[in-house]
Formats: C-alpha cells, structure tokens, sequence
C-alpha cells in the first residue's frame, strides 16, 4: 500500500489510516508537470474576499478501505459545501500552468529570411465506533455526518487534543507521536477536523476505480492551507503544488518568503531530451541554495492566454466546476475586459506555487494573501538550435564566432541552475573550455585575443 505524504492537507491522511504512509516566439517542446515529482501533492485554491473553495488530489494508492484524511477546517461544513471533483480538470489547470521548455532554430545568417513561428498551443465502515456519551466524555462532538459521492464525511470539533486522538483511535484510526501539539494548536484556534473514508458500496455503485478529489466550500477570513500534521511521519522532505485562482491577481504567502524561480534562460540543446533531469535537479538546487525556506512561485498569469501554451487555457466549465463562483457575477458583465481573441475575458488570475518542505524549515501552516499584482510570470527555458548551413560570408563568420560564446554562456547558465559539472556539459556539448577557464592571473589574458 502506498499513499502520498506530501501533499499538507490530505497528507493528514497519513496521521489517520492504519498502514504504511508513504511567441508566437518559439515552439512548446517540453513541460515540467507534477508527474516529474515522486511525491508531489496538488491542491487547487480558490479564493475571493473571504470565500474559498478548496480541492484536494489524492493520489493515494492502496486499499480503498484503509484510506481516511483528517482536515483542519474553519467552521463546520454542510452537505452542500463539500463535493467530489473531477482530477482531469486538475490535471489539466496542472499542464496549463506547468514550467516549460521552449525552441528557437537560427536562421541564416547569410541571407536573412522572415522567422516562422508557432505555438502549440475512501468499507463503508459505521461513522464511528464511539457512541455520544463516549465522545461527550472525550470532549468531541460530532457536528455532522455525510455521504457524499464515495466519501463517508463527519465534521467534528474538540475541546482538547488527548481526547480527539483518543476518540480517532478507538474510532480505528492510527494517530502517529507527536500528533498532540498539532492537533491541540488547532483546537486552540477554534477549528473543526473534517474527516473522511471510502464508503466501498457507494464507490462500486458509481463505478469509480479511484479516489476523486474532495472540493470543500466556506467563508472565512483566514486563507491558509494547514501543512503541519502532514510532516509528522514523512519520510522525508514533501512537494507541495498550489494552483490559486483569483479575482484579483498573484497569490503569495505571507510567513514565507516568495521566491520567483530563475526563469528565461538559454540552455544547451541537449537539454531538450534531459528536461526532466534538467528540471528535478534545478528545482532542488534552488530550494538547496535557500535553504528549503522559501515557496517558490512558478506561474503567474491572466486565464485567457498564455505565451507560449503548454495547454489550452481552461474553459469556464473547468473553471466552474474547481469552484470559480464569480463567473455568473452580473458585475463582471457591463464594461468587461475583452480578451485579445474578442471574447469576454473570464477575469480569473491563476497562481502556481510550490514548495518542498519538512517540519524543520516549515514549522507553521502556509498563510497566503491576493495581491493585485497581474504581471505575467512563468518558469521558461530556452533552446537554440544554431545554423548547420553555409556561413561563407562576413556575417556568417560573426555568427559562428558569436556562437561559441552563446554556447559557452548557456554551459554556464545550465551549471549555475542545477549545479552539475561544468566540465561534463561542455562535454556533451562538444565544447572547448575558454582559454581563460580555471584561473591565471587576470592580466594574463588582458591583451590576449
């Protein structure tokens, strides 16, 4: 059985189920999506003024029976604020949003042509073995009880956590060590535990093979994501995604610093069959120079369009169905924006985030705020491919010698993003270190051509 402890808010499961846890420009070639990530988890935020609406990916893999997740949540939930989603509209905002990798071919420098470009665009088991005089005698109280889809749901608030964890075991749950100090500083807050578990007849009555994504909906001023007890048995440091749609613009943290990743740099043209590799390694290098401590903000741009797309945009039933609830708003209708395809502009900025974490660097939950900054921003690397033809010409001679410049340039780009071996690159690039490379004095080379 395996199950991801990464992701802050369902990776609470892991605290609860009994089992192991664990542009026009250039041409689209590559995208470094969530699939990249052994154990990255995915959560869709959407939030304007004080309503948000929260969906979580689960991609736990395992009995379904065994699988249950405990939420920190604000308030008590009614049935019509929880709803089972659809994760290919996730995986999709996922590829939308995703950092990508882009090519440019030089054109010939000897006879100068008009550049071509293009773009591609959880057995239902009773909902608790602990009777009312139990829980009243724990200090828990069963707020409300649900079916929805193939989830059993019960709401439940606490007076102390020794009662709660005591409760969650002899309702069959396995609450880890250190739990207690988590759970109760929620208590403290005034916040409820949403839990939920496979209900099996309602899963094999709908047909499903796998856990679809829970989509909560509250008002609240607080706009958070608790991360916390999703660390208490991790194996080791976790990916967290953070798709934020919003009225406004940018989504930040706020009790972290937010960090843009490097961005729009030349990188070798090997590059394009190791990006992937090329990614892993840059992303964990950059989270290495500043010290795990940072969210890393990857994209940042209006729903309409993007440049270049590593997906279509999504549609206003995708955007509706992740919880988008100012779309209908009569206020976006008189003197809307228009969007550059004429269309009227669907006024939903989106934010991705991602942070990889562990209770050390991370010790508290994530707090975000919107900003109304909509300046475009995405994680984008080039490739160049140079000119093989016939450069028998002035230019064509400036050209080949600006070349291994260039080339040199993007080897030592590609070293200071991921740290590899600048030696080993300009190996598989087939190309000479400088002559000045490895030191000497510096008037060695002053008047050295």
């Amino acid at each position: 059985m395996k199950a991801n402890v990464c992701f802050g808010i369902v990776v609470a499961a892991a605290v609860v189920f009994a089992g192991n846890v664990y542009s026009f420009c250039g041409f689209y070639v590559a995208k470094a999506d969530a699939k990249l990530f052994n154990k990255a988890s995915r959560v869709v935020l959407v939030r304007d003024e004080d309503r948000t609406v929260l969906t979580m990916v689960n991609d736990y893999q395992g009995d379904p029976k065994a699988f249950a997740v405990v939420i920190p949540v604000p308030t008590v939930l009614e049935r019509g604020q929880i709803h089972v989603g659809d994760q290919a509209i996730v995986d999709h905002l996922d590829a939308y949003t995703a950092p990508r990798l882009v090519e440019y071919f030089d054109d010939d420098p000897c006879k100068p042509v008009a550049v071509y470009e293009a773009m591609k665009s959880m057995a239902r088991a009773d909902a608790s073995s602990v009777g009312p005089r139990r829980s009243a005698a724990l200090g828990v109280t069963v707020e409300a009880e649900y079916t929805v889809g193939e989830y059993d749901i019960a709401i439940l608030s606490a007076t102390e956590s020794d009662g709660l964890q005591t409760w969650l075991t002899e309702s069959g749950y396995k609450i880890p060590a250190g739990a207690g100090a988590i759970l109760q500083s929620y208590i403290r807050q005034g916040l409820r535990f949403f839990v939920a578990r496979v209900n099996l007849d309602q899963q094999s009555r709908l047909g499903f093979t796998f856990l679809r994504p829970l989509q909560i909906a509250y008002e609240s001023p607080r706009f958070m994501l608790p991360i916390r007890l999703g660390t208490i048995n991790a194996s080791g440091p976790q990916d967290l995604l953070v798709y934020a749609l919003s009225r406004k613009g940018r989504i930040e943290t706020t009790n972290y610093r937010t960090v843009k990743l490097p961005t729009g740099m030349d990188l070798p043209v090997y590059v394009k069959g190791d990006f992937a590799d090329f990614y892993r390694d840059m992303f964990a290098y950059q989270v290495k120079k500043e010290d795990m401590r940072v969210v890393f903000l990857e994209y940042a741009w209006d729903m309409n369009w993007c440049d270049p797309c590593a997906a279509d945009p999504l549609t206003p039933r995708e955007l509706r169905d992740l919880g988008v609830f100012w779309l209908d708003d009569p206020r976006d209708r008189p003197g809307a924006r228009k969007t550059t395809r004429g269309g009227q502009a669907q006024d939903v900025f989106v934010t991705r985030l991602h942070v990889r974490y562990d209770a050390e660097t991370f010790p508290e939950d994530l707090v975000f705020q919107e900003t109304g900054d909509r300046t475009n921003f995405q994680g984008r690397y080039v490739i160049r491919h140079p000119w093989t033809g016939d450069t028998n010409c002035d230019r064509g001679r400036t050209y080949r010698r600006d070349l291994r410049d260039r080339q040199e340039q993007e080897a030592r780009q590609l070293a200071n993003l991921t740290g590899w071996d600048i030696g080993t690159i300009r190996e598989r690039m087939n190309l000479e270190a400088p002559r000045d490379d490895g030191g000497g004095s510096w008037w060695d080379q002053l008047w050295n051509d």
